[in-house]
């Protein structure tokens, strides 16, 4: 039920089909969020949560909604359930599908243990990715860490129909996604828009634009990026004007990806982008993005105490990061290898939507 995660379920998803090719494999996930899968080649249906409208689940009408939504994931008979995300909503889902096999953590929070069958005991010490896999192993899936996203084709069309994106505009762009819910992870706007300039003064040669984006509630954290955009063609703004999916398109288009600890890094890793990772109160080994920790910076002392609900403290750690620094990452990143760790095949990474998926 969050965007970065699901980006990074989606090993799970390849694991069980290289495995059980004949099965169909159906994907619960926040209706919001449709896009980050329902063209992923591996997916037979995606099962939508409409979690903002369940939020309402004690009005008569909305609890009837629920009831009968419940009902349907009986309904399919299903002969596993997974449940990635070890919480008590998702636990509690698995036990409505009344699977036979539902398999998940044995230390699941919020005794999100009780829905299932088969209790996996998975350290919390390893990486989400690596937990999760933990637990299509443990059902005889070899782990495939296979993170590529799909882009779906509509939006891929549009972005090429978008004048700032198309054949006369903007080939090469960087996307900056300066914004987070939690104000602990945010690197100072103003150093976004230091780095915004220099990346088209500085490397004009690289990048045509920059793009801005983030979700129409954050607007308000962009002020700076915003004003320059409104003066400076080369900055274009798309903070709220993108669904998930044109989102992908954007960052699949890219040459670059510059972020908070946020989802567009994973779609970044999803993607096979180049990127730069600004993290500060936040474990980097465990929920980092996957594969591609040498191109995240994190400025922490062993006597940090790394908590993002901390906004004071994140802030401080955040102010570490220098715009120098991020500079010399994007150097890095652009002139060395290309190695981003993405493990994948020959499938191209804008795929047919499934003839199932409406």
């Amino acid at each position: 039920s969050a965007l970065g995660d699901v980006c990074r379920t989606v090993p799970v998803l390849v694991s069980l089909k290289r495995a059980f090719p004949d099965a169909d494999i159906d994907w619960l996930v926040r209706d919001a969020f449709v896009d980050a899968v329902r063209a992923h080649p591996d997916v037979h249906r995606v099962v939508e949560f409409p979690r903002r409208r369940f939020s309402r689940w004690w009005n008569p009408a909305v609890a009837i909604d629920v009831v009968r939504w419940l009902r349907t994931l009986a309904r399919d008979r299903y002969d596993t359930v997974v449940d990635c995300q070890g919480l008590a909503r998702s636990g509690f889902f698995c036990l409505t599908t009344r699977a036979a096999r539902r398999v998940g953590y044995a230390n699941a929070a919020e005794f999100g243990w009780l829905g299932l069958t088969d209790r996996i005991p998975v350290p919390r010490s390893l990486h989400a990715v690596d937990r999760m896999l933990a637990l299509v192993q443990a059902i005889g899936a070899p782990p495939v860490p296979d993170l590529r996203l799909y882009v779906p084709p509509g939006d891929a069309d549009a972005l090429r129909a978008d004048p700032a994106f198309g054949g006369g505009g903007r080939a090469r762009f960087a996307v900056i996604a300066p914004t987070t819910s939690w104000p602990g992870k945010r690197w100072p706007i103003a150093r976004f828009a230091t780095l915004a300039r220099r990346l088209v003064t500085e490397h004009a040669d690289r990048f045509d634009a920059v793009v801005v984006v983030g979700a129409a509630t954050e607007r308000s954290q962009c002020g700076p990026l915003l004003d320059m955009a409104a003066r400076d063609e080369r900055i274009i703004d798309r903070v709220g004007q993108t669904s998930v999916g044109r989102l992908m398109a954007i960052v699949e288009r890219s040459s670059l990806v510059v972020a908070n600890d946020s989802a567009c890094l994973h779609m970044a890793v999803g993607l096979d982008r180049p990127m730069v990772g600004l993290f500060g109160p936040t474990r980097l080994e465990l929920v980092g993005p996957y594969g591609r920790a040498h191109q995240v910076i994190q400025r922490v002392d062993p006597t940090d105490r790394l908590d993002h609900k901390d906004a004071a403290t994140g802030a401080a750690l955040m102010h570490r990061i220098s715009v120098e620094d991020v500079m010399a990452k994007v150097e890095e990143g652009l002139q060395g290898p290309r190695d981003y760790g993405l493990k994948s095949d020959s499938r191209p990474a804008t795929a047919a939507l499934h003839p199932s998926i409406p």
